[in-house]
């Protein structure tokens, strides 16, 4: 990835001198840091707020409780995670926070949960089902109220950044139940080959 990053700054200075244009791209390099500086500002503390209120959530035993109310769902969907495993529960944060719409609230959870399955997994070199059907399911990103998006579009300007909650509902379950569908096609496929 630090290539790609590397290649394309070099890429940009080099156009930039061949048009012409160097002045456009150091104002560009600057604006951008700004920009990028102030979206931080603007999320971070909603940002904190839900990251705080995830870890009351933990700490609490609340993350026991959706476990077990889960665990029929992530039983199906994990069958190589363990009921009230630490990677069922984490799983079980994960994608509670996604839902809710806090992606990076969701994050440190994502990557235990990666962890404890690396932990159980007989290849450690290649990920195993159920870090793939994980996976799936955060790219799906099925959120009741995505508020970061929301916050963008405050941000710049919609009127009512809430307005696209019900083609944003529609595309991401779609997206999920395809992706299911889709892992547990490969998995019994890739069970079939190995025997």
């Amino acid at each position: 990835m630090n290539y790609i990053w590397a290649s394309i700054m070099i890429i940009s200075v080099i156009c930039a001198l061949i048009t012409g244009k160097i002045s456009d791209l150091s104002g560009a390099v600057l604006s951008g840091a700004n920009d990028a500086v102030t979206l931080v500002i603007s999320i971070l503390g909603m940002m904190a707020l839900w990251t705080g209120i995830m870890k009351i959530a933990e700490k609490s035993g609340i993350t026991d409780f959706l476990a077990k109310i889960f665990s029929p769902v992530i039983k199906f969907l994990f069958p190589g995670c363990p009921p009230g495993s630490a990677a069922s529960k984490a799983i079980c944060m994960n994608i509670t926070a996604n839902f809710l719409g806090l992606g990076n609230a969701a994050t440190p959870f994502g990557i235990k949960a990666m962890k404890e399955m690396q932990k159980h997994n007989p290849h450690p070199s290649t990920a195993n089902n159920d870090m793939v059907m994980f996976f799936v399911i955060n790219a799906a990103s099925l959120q009741l109220i995505p508020t970061f998006l929301c916050t963008l579009r405050q941000k710049h300007g919609s009127e009512n950044p809430l307005d696209i909650i019900v083609c944003l509902w529609i595309t991401s379950f779609v997206a999920l139940i395809i992706g299911i569908f889709s892992a547990k096609f490969f998995e019994k496929a890739d069970d079939k080959q190995d025997e």
